[in-house]
């Protein structure tokens, strides 16, 4: 696998404008790759800024929904500094950004929680932030965007296209050819061209190694499936960064089937879409004959993105991670089901992977004292009002 690709999937499709920001960016990462010095100012500060590790919590009552004896275990994402995982890889790049001298921030935001990461750090730092965000889902999103604008960040509402994630990274993506020689733009997931997808998965590897750990630790063997949603996909390969070398341990990552796969309101890129260039790489998109984005839907906002990382094409390729879907009924479903039954308020996005497991139940794909990790990537509070509106305000 050549640096920058993932089989064929990945590369660099950017204007010529934004090659030198690209080449300096891959430079100092692959500079700071082996210093020892960098890594232990990251590690510094997961520990004491961002709280890691995070520990594992084992559902007992969840499980016995899914029956059969299986145990279901949460790798707690959401138990870290600013409620999600997106945290890992804006202080990666913060730190990157330093070493470059960019004092100036951008980045996207769909459901928010990248967005408020990304604020968190440039407050810490001291740096100029600007975080785009579409309109449609500053309205989902309103706790969010009050939490950026707390920080000190300046929020800009994209009003183009279909006003979700998309549009957000579009409009990201012009502001840094125009600014390139001061900004440094924080891209949330394993998207984008090189070295964005690899420097992401680098820094989101932390879930997977401790979760490796953890589950040694804590249990005495590996789990039987590992499962995580993907939209970008960073959570996810964070978490399958600890596992994909071993054999034995399946790997599921659960996109958006929005209102249906049969249909064209979903977000299900892996499921549904084919190989095409979005976003500066090589991967699967939705898109039309005429190789047109076509526009993505997920009641969740940060699941709303019509691609998805090369390296996740790449895996689901090559058959070492099983890409499945689930609707946003289900997912409200999950989400209801998390917090009644565990005290535990899932992100809408996470309650998708958890809504994969409970739809297992009756299909008997786990034996007795089978151990199901689920990567529970973010917390709910973000999305409450949202369901509240959603499900007329019943509890």
């Amino acid at each position: 696998m050549s640096e920058g690709r993932f089989g064929p999937y990945g590369g660099r499709y950017v204007p010529e404008t934004l090659m030198a920001a690209l080449e300096e960016l891959a430079r100092t990462y692959d500079g700071v790759r082996q210093d020892a010095s960098f890594w232990g100012e990251l590690e510094r500060l997961l520990r004491d800024f961002a709280g890691r590790p995070t520990p594992l919590t084992e559902v007992q009552r969840l499980a016995a929904e899914v029956g059969n004896g299986v145990r279901v275990v949460l790798k707690r994402e959401d138990l870290s500094h600013t409620g999600a995982h997106k945290i890992n890889n804006t202080l990666g790049q913060v730190l990157l950004a330093r070493r470059m001298g960019k004092r100036r921030i951008i980045a996207e935001t769909g459901a928010g929680q990248h967005g408020v990461a990304t604020a968190t750090v440039c407050a810490k730092f001291g740096l100029e932030c600007v975080v785009y965000m579409g309109e449609e889902d500053t309205r989902r999103q309103r706790l969010n965007v009050y939490r950026m604008g707390l920080l000190g960040a300046t929020v800009v509402p994209v009003t183009s296209g279909t006003r979700t994630l998309k549009d957000a990274t579009n409009e990201a993506l012009r502001d840094w050819v125009t600014n390139v020689d001061t900004t440094h733009y924080i891209i949330g997931s394993v998207v984008g061209p090189d070295p964005f997808p690899r420097m992401v998965r680098d820094f989101q590897s932390v879930i997977g190694r401790e979760a490796r750990g953890q589950m040694l630790e804590g249990f005495g063997t590996l789990p039987h499936t590992v499962v995580a949603c993907v939209g970008g996909g960073s959570n996810a390969i964070g978490i399958f960064t600890g596992f994909q070398r071993d054999a034995g341990v399946r790997l599921v990552g659960v996109e958006a089937a929005g209102e249906g796969l049969d249909g064209s309101r979903h977000a299900a890129s892996l499921s549904r879409g084919t190989p095409g260039v979005f976003h500066g790489a090589l991967s699967y998109l939705l898109q039309d004959a005429d190789g047109q984005v076509r526009p993505a839907h997920s009641v969740s906002a940060g699941l709303d993105y019509p691609g998805v990382g090369p390296e996740h094409a790449y895996l689901k390729d090559s058959g070492r991670v099983l890409y499945e879907a689930v609707t946003d009924r289900q997912a409200l479903d999950a989400f209801r089901a998390l917090s009644r039954l565990e005290g535990i308020v899932p992100a809408l996005e996470s309650a998708h992977a958890v809504a994969w497991v409970l739809a297992q139940r009756e299909g008997r794909r786990w034996g007795p004292d089978d151990v199901v990790l689920i990567n529970l990537s973010g917390r709910g509070d973000k999305d409450v009002a949202l369901v509240a509106e959603l499900t007329g305000a019943s509890p």
